[in-house]
């Protein structure tokens, strides 16, 4: 597949991904800036004004357009129909072409959105972009296997458990272990062609 910087693009019943734009400095800055203390050893805390500058914005947006560019990652943010409002993102990165045509499936919504099926929702909405508008064939997602709450979300979505990846990344000063999910194209119901042309 060529290198694209074609806006990716989602709507579903309750949320709409999309690209941030310049326009959503103030809609990011209070998103990143009003998270309640983190509930979990994965979560996050709100981040400082000093990471929060348009000029930091700027450069993030930059940053994603260079990885949409280069085939290589594509985040969306997620925002809520009925008030506009950033909840969190989704992504399909670590993008890999030639015989894989896989990626790896990652999200986070903002804890004080939790509790309401809004990352179900995205990632569902992710994974038919991934299969249908970026021509991939697997879609993998690595999740921390005490992690429950990741781990309902990739059996809605309907990815199998394959296996565990012994000591995968590095968090907290230490090597984890993380639970393999994925699924293909065919998985949901999308007939996949290989080559692409």
């Amino acid at each position: 597949m060529k290198s694209t910087t074609v806006p990716l693009y989602k709507e579903t019943k309750r949320l709409i991904l999309r690209h941030l734009e310049p326009y959503d400095y103030e809609n990011w800055s209070q998103a990143f800036s009003s998270m309640r203390p983190p509930q979990s050893e994965w979560d996050e805390t709100s981040w400082t004004l000093s990471e929060l500058t348009k000029a930091k914005f700027k450069e993030k947006l930059r940053k994603e357009l260079k990885r949409r560019a280069a085939d290589s990652a594509y985040e969306l943010s997620v925002f809520r129909k009925d008030d506009g409002m950033l909840i969190g993102h989704v992504a399909i990165d670590g993008i890999i072409r030639g015989n894989f045509q896989n990626g790896v499936l990652g999200y986070r919504i903002f804890n004080n959105f939790w509790g309401e099926g809004y990352a179900t929702e995205a990632c569902a909405a992710a994974m038919q972009l991934a299969f249908k508008e970026l021509k991939l064939h697997r879609v993998e997602a690595f999740i921390e296997p005490d992690n429950k709450p990741s781990l309902k979300v990739a059996k809605k979505i309907k990815l199998r458990k394959e296996g565990l990846s012994i000591r995968r990344v590095f968090f907290k000063k230490k090597w984890i272990d993380l639970s393999v999910f994925a699924a293909t194209s065919e998985d949901y119901g999308i007939k996949y062609k290989f080559p692409l042309k």
